[in-house]
């Protein structure tokens, strides 16, 4: 049996066929994205307000790109499932046409072989709530590196935090579909959060 790498590099998420991307590559290209634009802006201070700029096009390109991939994986979760829904009928009504003696378990039941690894196991509502925490903690694992990237390159002194944070406070959430009505602050948003040294009064 195969397994994936452990440590993958966030930059190969640009070599990934866009079908196949998941949120957690979006991060990673924003990850990659605002620290080039951190080294940029940290070389040439120059050109703080063109990067500045060019930071709120290039956060609005990843939201949309976050909001499609994620409906995507949800998509394909939902189509996952109900594969595997039509599988277990279909066996069910082979072993009721081979075994006629069999009780019907009635039109609204379905019979789940529990030996099936491909069975269905969450409800659609558990895999959103799945997925949603697992891409908080991936926002919340580059962010922390970030910052600590900034501490150890003297950018941000020990003392304190400067984070430069996007005027425009523009909301999506994690699924267009989610019934929970609440609105958050995009997290490639917050991988955008950029960090400066102190500038001299």
């Amino acid at each position: 049996m195969e397994t994936e790498p452990e440590d993958i590099m966030p930059e190969s998420a640009f070599d990934k066929d866009p079908f196949q991307m998941t949120v957690e590559d979006v991060y990673d290209i924003s990850h990659v994205i605002g620290q080039d634009l951190l080294h940029i802006n940290k070389e040439a201070r120059g050109v703080s307000d063109i990067v500045a700029g060019l930071q709120f096009k290039i956060v609005r390109v990843l939201e949309v790109l976050e909001t499609l991939v994620n409906q995507s994986s949800l998509t394909a979760e939902e189509l996952k499932m109900e594969r595997d829904n039509l599988k277990a009928e279909v066996e069910r009504l082979l072993r009721e046409s081979s075994q006629p003696g069999q009780t019907d378990p009635g039109p609204d039941k379905m019979i789940i072989d529990l030996t099936d690894p491909n069975r269905p196991r969450f409800t659609l509502q558990e895999l959103r709530e799945v997925l949603q925490e697992r891409n908080k903690l991936k926002v919340q694992l580059l962010v922390a590196q970030d910052e600590l990237q900034c501490y150890k390159s003297g950018v941000i002194p020990p003392t304190e935090d400067h984070i430069i944070m996007l005027e425009d406070e523009s909301i999506i959430t994690t699924s267009p579909r989610s019934n929970e009505g609440k609105r958050e602050k995009s997290s490639v948003k917050s991988l955008f959060s950029f960090k400066q040294e102190k500038q001299a009064k």
